[in-house]
C-alpha cells in the first residue's frame, strides 16, 4: 500500500524544538521530491520545504528559513523536518507529500 505517515507533532513552548517523521511505504521516497507543507485554521496550504532527488533542499517560505530542516534517511524510507526556534506562528496541521500523496497530517501546537 502507498502511503505516507506523519508523526513528532505536538504541544510545544515558543522557542522550542520538534522532528516530524514521515515514513513512506510502497515507494522508494529518494526517488522523487519529497515535500512538507503545513495548513493554519482559515489559511491556505503552504510549501515549507522539498529535498530533491539529488538531495538538495529548498525553502519556499521565508519565515522557516534558518529555523526548518529537511532530511532524510534513506535506509528507514523516511523524510524529517526538524524545527528549531517555534513561534506561535508555527501553529498549524503539518503534511508530507510526495509521489503524488499526502499524510494525513499531525498537528502542531506552539503555546506557552
Amino acid at each position: 500500500q502507498v502511503q505516507l505517515v506523519e508523526s513528532g507533532g505536538g504541544l510545544v513552548q515558543p522557542g522550542g524544538s520538534l522532528r516530524l517523521s514521515c515514513a513512506a511505504s510502497g515507494f522508494t521516497a529518494r526517488l522523487y521530491t519529497m515535500s512538507w507543507y503545513r495548513q493554519a485554521p482559515g489559511k491556505e496550504r503552504e510549501l515549507l520545504a522539498q529535498i530533491l532527488t539529488d538531495g538538495d533542499s529548498t525553502y519556499p517560505t521565508d519565515s522557516v528559513k534558518g529555523r526548518f530542516t529537511i532530511s532524510r534517511d534513506k535506509a528507514k524510507n523516511t523524510v524529517y523536518l526538524q524545527m528549531n526556534n517555534l513561534r506561535p506562528e508555527d501553529t498549524a496541521v503539518y503534511y508530507c507529500q510526495g509521489s503524488g500523496i499526502w499524510g494525513q497530517g499531525t498537528q502542531v501546537t506552539v503555546s506557552s
